[in-house]
């Protein structure tokens, strides 16, 4: 059996797609059920995230996995598999380890370095477990996961590298601010009670708001949030440094009040359809400021007319002799006709030399034009002689009338007019996948909203650290740790197979000695017997040992094959053996499952505890 992981994220896949592939707590549970029950499959597990959604499974062919994972996630997540093909990728075997590690590290997670994803692949651990498709492999694929990407956490700086998505998305609210002196005082409105819901509204607690409202559909979480969040930031009067924390649950439906007095909104619910929707925004908006919100779109152009009334006057000057029109070229000036070729251009107008003046001629009256240049005029708007213009250059332009019949005319565009925005009165920030907000909230006036899609285009630009290609280094040296594991782990059925099997010989060869020697004593019987077992340890140690280095290291899978032929070993025994360490891991694994990780616990405090308690 084999690892493969099949999935698509923000780097695979647009925001569009991964909106609509999100799955769904119950679309999970039987996307687990039906690939374990597929026939290439053994163990799966799932890591769903708002900006990935991959499956692992430990599968005895490739394509047939490849091609079974691909059609169940269509499947499961309701984007037909031509569409959704695309955008997949898939790792194997060495290639899904590191890639999985990797993600553990928080390398290629939106915001490189965040630690929230070891929370996200603590409960697809958990779930794989409850729904006991999670086996030998995915066990300790993920229990691994975890170990490496706290290691880095630990041992490198990618901590400063990275911050968790809820801090960078509000980061992106304050326009680049720093976060804590932009939200502190203000009101909050946390919508959603899960893990990121719950980070986030500790995250605001921290910062210092003046006021915490959770809400969400199941009215016993939010209240259980609310009062975890009392009693960890609210008051303590003791130390000046502590925030004052007013913390309360609410239901969902008072959620339209409670955006008429919120500050900043941040939203990451399970929904499938819309939690906030432009016009119930919208209406909060008007409750706030008494003025309706209108849309961005009114004000995002400019009225051409008063533009042009601040610009200066544009004069052509007065040239005697001069065969131009002037109140022609007047009203072409007044449309904003550019000043180009050598001409001098003054700060009120052009001159009657410049390109702009000559924009529409016929080739008759070029000529008559670049005659009269020729003999070298004085700009009199400010008592400077204007250089003579190049007659080479003026040549061409006649040539190019006489091919066109006319000179092209190119315009200097018109300054666009700066329509000062109000502030926004509200900031939503929408962590949900599919998204919980309307999108068309971003063309609301008093309005910020900052979602994936715009977090995605954000975080493409956001520096790395050089702690990076460290936590790359440790990536690299836990891939091939967990190689060797388990490459030692799958020889190690055969060797206790061989190890019983000697044990069965010793006591058979001790119950022959009893009928031939009746009479030894049973201190006699326990020498000899303790004499033939050491004999036989020692001549077992040597070569069961080394085999176990040689199966760890690359290639060293046909060593196991080697020992079962060498020493005539029953398969099914080896297999019972296999089966019966599963059983023990599944029982360990069960038991370190069962204990509360803090699957809705929001601080990192808490969760770093509880994973201490479970290795105790």
């Amino acid at each position: 059996m084999s690892l493969l992981v099949v999935g698509l994220s923000h780097r695979s896949a647009p925001v569009s797609v991964l909106e609509r592939a999100a799955l769904s707590a119950d679309a999970q549970i039987k996307l687990l059920q039906d690939t374990v029950a597929a026939e290439p499959a053994a163990e799966a597990a799932v890591l769903a995230t708002c900006n990935r959604i991959e499956l692992y499974a430990d599968v005895d062919k490739f394509h047939a996995g490849v091609a079974e994972l691909s059609t169940l996630l269509a499947q499961h997540s309701g984007v037909g598999l031509e569409e959704l093909t695309p955008y997949l990728y898939v790792h194997y075997e060495d290639r899904a380890v590191h890639h999985f590690f990797s993600v553990a590290c928080g390398l290629d997670s939106m915001v490189v370095g965040e630690g929230q994803i070891l929370g996200q692949i603590k409960d697809a651990l958990a779930t794989a477990q409850e729904l006991h498709t999670a086996g030998r492999l995915l066990n300790d694929l993920f229990q691994q996961a975890l170990r490496v990407g706290k290691r880095a956490h630990s041992e490198t700086g990618i901590d400063r590298a990275g911050q968790s998505l809820v801090t960078f998305g509000l980061e992106q609210l304050s326009s680049g601010a720093p976060a804590d002196a932009w939200l502190k005082g203000k009101r909050a409105l946390v919508i959603g009670a899960g893990s990121m819901s719950s980070l986030a509204a500790a995250t605001l607690a921290r910062a210092g708001v003046a006021e915490l409202v959770v809400a969400n559909r199941t009215f016993d979480r939010a209240e259980r949030l609310a009062a975890l969040l009392a009693e960890q930031y609210g008051q303590r009067p003791a130390e000046p440094d502590d925030v004052d924390v007013l913390a309360r649950a609410v239901p969902m439906e008072s959620v339209p009040d409670e955006l008429t007095r919120a500050d900043v909104v941040v939203s990451c619910t399970g929904a499938t359809g819309l939690v906030l929707t432009a016009d119930l925004v919208a209406e909060a908006v008007e409750g706030r400021t008494g003025a309706p919100a209108v849309e961005r779109a009114a004000d995002s152009g400019s009225d051409s007319d008063s533009v042009r009334s601040g610009l200066p006057p544009t004069s052509v000057g007065s040239e005697d002799g001069c065969p131009l029109d002037l109140s022609a070229v007047q009203g072409s000036a007044a449309q904003g006709s550019a000043v180009q070729g050598s001409a001098v251009q003054g700060a009120s107008g052009f001159s009657v030399m410049g390109e702009a003046a000559v924009a529409g001629m016929d080739a008759a009256t070029l000529e008559q034009h670049a005659a009269w240049v020729d003999n070298g005029t004085v700009d009199r708007r400010e008592g400077r002689r204007t250089p003579e213009i190049d007659t080479e250059a003026v040549a061409a332009l006649a040539a190019a009338a006489a091919t066109l019949g006319r000179v092209p005319e190119r315009r200097r565009p018109e300054p666009v007019a700066e329509v000062p925005r109000p502030l926004p009165v509200l900031s939503l920030l929408d962590l949900a996948m599919p998204r919980d907000i309307d999108a068309a909230v971003h063309r609301l006036l008093g309005v910020r909203l900052v979602d994936i899609e715009s977090l995605a285009e954000a975080s493409a630009d956001a520096p790395m650290a050089a702690d990076v290609d460290q936590v790359r280094r440790i990536v690299s040296d836990e891939v091939a740790a967990f190689d060797a594991a388990q490459r030692a782990a799958h020889i190690t059925p055969t060797v206790v197979a061989l190890r019983a099997m000697a044990a069965d010989v010793v006591a058979s060869e001790i119950a022959r000695l009893d009928g031939r020697l009746p009479g030894l004593d049973d201190k006699q019987r326990g020498e000899i017997t303790q004499t033939v077992r050491r004999v036989v340890d020692k001549l077992l140690h040597a070569p069961t040992v080394r085999v176990k280095q040689l199966a760890a290291e690359p290639g060293g899978a046909g060593y196991a094959d080697a020992l079962r032929t060498l020493f005539d070993l029953d398969a099914e025994t080896v297999a019972a053996v296999s089966r019966a360490d599963d059983d023990s891991r599944d029982h360990d694994s069960a038991a370190l499952g069962g204990l509360d990780f803090g699957r809705e616990n929001f601080d990192s405090n808490n969760f770093e505890s509880a994973e201490n308690r479970g290795r105790a």
